[in-house]
């Protein structure tokens, strides 16, 4: 007769191994390429008193904000 147990493994160790967390190994970020002229939500900490002068004219004013930033990125290239 076979002199082998039935169960080779400690019956413990198997049923602490069911109960570890499973290590995920994380998956690499994807860099998508920017999509020409499209606008990005962000979320931007500016003074009250600086959006209630944009936001003064009424709706826009997120654009309006836009176009002078870009006028000021574009003065600061030509510097």
């Amino acid at each position: 007769m076979a002199t082998t147990p039935r169960r080779p493994f400690n019956p413990k160790d198997s049923a602490e191994a069911l109960f570890k967390p499973a290590k995920k190994v994380a998956a690499p970020a994807v860099e998508r390429p920017a999509i020409p002229n499209t606008k990005e939500l962000v979320s931007l900490k500016i003074d009250s008193d600086v959006l209630a002068h944009f936001q003064a004219d009424g709706p826009g004013w997120q654009e309006r904000i836009n176009d002078t930033l870009r006028a000021a990125m574009k003065a600061s290239d030509c510097s």
